[in-house]
């Protein structure tokens, strides 16, 4: 290989190097303009009460993508539904002269999407893996 002929790592690392200063471009031009102090959460610690630093390391990117698409996975699709039964139950207890039926049916049901949770959560926890 000749001296003046950079290596694939080589062209990488000026690559990232380019991309780099393209942020720090930016990044100068918004201070500069106010733009960044404009920000709520401008001179604030990050707010990273997503879950993130709980969730495996090799699960971060794809749950990543699958947030930013707009999709939820099934335990938190489930806890929604879990809510919204529990919702649904109190305000038709709070009710004067709901069927018993009704409550007990809904009761019935909360139940098993909790314990349907309770049984998915537990094989994940054992298992390490969706």
């Amino acid at each position: 290989m000749s001296a003046d002929k950079p290596t694939a790592q080589e062209k990488k690392e000026q690559r990232l190097r380019l991309v780099e200063d393209e942020i720090g471009r930016h990044l100068a031009e918004s201070e500069k303009s106010g733009e960044l102090k404009s920000a709520p959460s401008f001179g604030r610690p990050l707010n990273l009460g997503d879950g993130y630093e709980q969730t495996p390391a090799e699960l971060r990117m794809p749950m990543k993508i699958l947030k930013d698409a707009g999709v939820v996975p099934p335990e938190v699709e489930a806890m929604q539904e879990i809510a919204s039964l529990q919702a649904e139950l109190d305000a038709l207890t709070a009710r004067p002269g709901s069927g018993e039926a009704a409550v007990r049916a809904l009761r019935q049901r909360l139940s098993e999407k909790r314990q349907a949770l309770a049984l998915r959560l537990e094989r994940l926890r054992s298992s390490g893996s969706l």
